[in-house]
């Protein structure tokens, strides 16, 4: 080490410290990195101080540091060479230094320059890596790297620096376990060294960030469920050593929620929701190691905006819980015509005790968050609601309400004005918390009911947004607000069925519900013309689907129009048979669309056969009379 003072050495570093703790908006607008600039000037006057490495060999470049991994990344573990007497030393304090500058570097974006320090880092440190007193500084300087290599988009290369620490963390542990020096001490006097409890939360904490980093790169590499598994490690580890911030621990877990929704997973889907809830209210209450800037809010306007988007962003987790876990009863209960089946009914409420009984096995065990209090106060929060598939009305509406009840929480923050496209998408859900309850209501009446508080949400936006800005969601919506009117004129068609004599009162009722699903659906199909009006001679994939049951269902919808005129009921039938037609003509043309709507093309050759025969009989009928 070079001649001067440590005292003045120890000094300029620990000023160095300060000065990139400093916030950016703390320092002038005009100069936002100035106390980064400050704290880079006095890093390299300690460098400088410390004098150049006394072996070459370790600033020469090796083999494996292009490829941007250490020797973890080829599978070799790391052997203990301590970092003893002077020359490690020396290499130990330089390689603090580089490591710091490499930081402030990234944190000015700087990143090459950032990253040249860094590797310089890690070769410093290469052969000391497993000891004590060199372990948490290379796993984060390889933590950085990862993550400057990530916002590259050269993830390979990050995921190949982050698994190096991830070993490297493991080897110790298993290898060594005692808290390792925490990479400020190399500066500090014998007397302020930290004490061991204190070491072993800071160096926890860098394992913890190296599994966040983790997770993100696998899920960037569409590697869902390894993403899912570093994502929970991740949280259950920063509640385990009371290093998070509640607001964005709590997004996380609502976020990780929505995994294991798609996973069918609703017993874990419903804990990381429960526990989003209770850690979420810890905001500007209670305050963490990760958790200084809030502070208590007495009244509601001092609450920031992203509070109350956060929590509408996590009601919409929930909301999407609901609906779900209701959508999939349905889907493990419906017949061929989308009616319950009983046999199917009893089918479901068996597997729900197999449910039950992993339950109380492996599943909740492995995912369990936090422990006492919070533990118990996470489980308060779940059994509102059950994670088993309803198989009943009664079943079914417990989760409708709670699912509504987070429909108006998001509502709060998702309005209209501002937050378009969130407030439809939170509308349009309530909608379909509102469809699948019908699934399960028996009473026809009551179903009409349901799909008619879906019409009076849905057709409001239609009439609000512009269909040039908001082409597709006008779609949607006009699609959705069709088929609601759909549904109810064929449940007052059944109902209508059922009596000895329908009054004209329902007749009435029956076609303008006929009307408006015509009114919808054309609505719908006008929006894929071009501007010359023209239909499309092929239709594009995303709406192909939609585009032909609309078709097939104005194609129904004119052959059940009640009317006493027989020269209308004719036209209407020819209208019928002329979209049933569209439909076949355009599948031969087209053998692709066949695979998107084979129900409904088998019944539209059917009725291609059997509606000109109808209508022959019913023009000779006409004649006769």
């Amino acid at each position: 080490m070079a001649d001067a003072p440590w005292a003045e050495i120890r000094e300029k570093f620990q000023a160095a410290l300060a000065l990139s703790r400093v916030e950016l908006h703390k320092n002038p607008e005009k100069e936002p990195y100035k106390s980064k600039y400050s704290a880079r000037a006095l890093l390299e006057e300690v460098k400088a101080l410390l004098g150049p490495a006394p072996e070459d060999e370790d600033e020469r470049p090796q083999a494996d540091d292009s490829l941007g991994a250490g020797d973890h990344a080829l599978g070799l573990p790391a052997e203990l060479v301590e970092a003893e007497g002077p020359v490690a030393q020396g290499a130990v304090r330089r390689a603090v230094i580089e490591f710091h500058l490499g930081v402030n570097h990234i944190d000015t974006e700087e990143l090459s320059a950032g990253e040249e320090h860094l590797v310089k880092c890690l070769r410093l440190l290469r052969k000391y890596r497993l000891s004590h007193d060199c372990v948490s500084l290379y796993i984060q300087a390889q933590n950085n790297l990862g993550i400057l290599w990530s916002e590259r988009e050269e993830i390979e290369t990050a995921q190949a620096y982050l698994e190096s620490s991830e070993a490297l963390y493991n080897q110790y542990m298993k290898e060594i376990g005692s808290p390792p020096l925490d990479p400020t001490e190399h500066f500090l006097p014998e007397e302020e060294k930290l004490a061991e409890q204190e070491r072993s939360k800071r160096f926890e904490k860098v394992y913890t960030h190296n599994l966040y980093y983790l997770a993100q790169v696998y899920q960037h590499m569409e590697m869902f469920e390894k993403a899912a598994h570093y994502c929970h490690s991740t949280l259950k580890r920063q509640l385990e050593h009371n290093a998070y911030h509640p607001m964005e621990w709590a997004i996380n877990a609502a976020t990780l929620s929505q995994f294991y929704i798609n996973k069918q997973c609703f017993m874990e889907a419903r804990h990381c929701l429960s526990a989003a809830n209770v850690i979420f209210g810890q905001t500007g209450k209670i305050r963490t190691t990760e958790d200084s800037k809030f502070r208590s809010t007495e009244a509601e306007g001092d609450v920031p905006e992203l509070y109350h988007q956060r929590k509408g962003e996590i009601a919409r987790c929930w909301i999407k819980y609901c609906l779900t876990l209701m959508q999939n009863a349905q889907l493990s209960m419906q017949d061929n015509i989308g009616e319950l089946d009983l046999d199917k009914q009893s089918e479901l409420r068996g597997l729900r005790k197999k449910e039950l009984d992993e339950e109380e096995s492996v599943r909740k065990k492995a995912v369990q968050f936090g422990t006492g209090e919070l533990c118990d106060a996470i489980s308060a929060v779940e059994e509102k609601v059950s994670y088993l598939r309803p198989s009943d009305f009664e079943e079914a509406r417990e989760l409708f309400l709670m699912g509504q009840h987070y429909v108006f929480e998001a509502k709060e923050f998702f309005q209209i004005d501002g937050y378009v496209t969130d407030h439809i998408e939170v509308v349009q859900d309530h909608s379909a918390l509102f469809k699948v309850l019908a699934f399960f209501e028996t009473d026809m009446e009551r179903r009409c009911k349901m799909h008619k508080r879906r019409i009076a949400m849905l057709e409001p936006l239609i009439v609000d947004l512009n269909p040039q800005y908001y082409l597709l969601v006008n779609r949607q919506i006009q699609f959705e607000v069709a088929h609601a009117y759909y549904d109810m004129m064929d449940l007052k068609i059944a109902i209508a069925d059922k009596l000895r004599d329908p009054d004209s009162h329902i007749v009435k009722k029956i076609n303008s519900l006929n009307k408006s699903a015509l009114k919808y659906y054309q609505l719908f199909l006008d929006s894929l013309r071009d501007p010359n009006k023209v239909f499309p001679e092929h239709i594009g994939e995303d709406v192909l689907r939609p585009a032909m049951l609309a078709k097939f269902r104005v194609a129904r919808l004119y052959g059940k129009i009640i009317t006493a005129d027989p020269k209308k009921e004719l036209e209407n039938l020819a209208t019928s048979l002329e979209h049933y037609k569209f439909i076949v003509d355009y599948c031969e043309k087209h053998p692709e669309a066949a695979q998107e709507i084979e129900v409904e093309l088998e019944l539209s050759k059917e009725m291609v056969s059997l509606l000109p025969t109808k209508m022959e009989r019913f023009r000779t009928k006409m004649s006769l009379t």
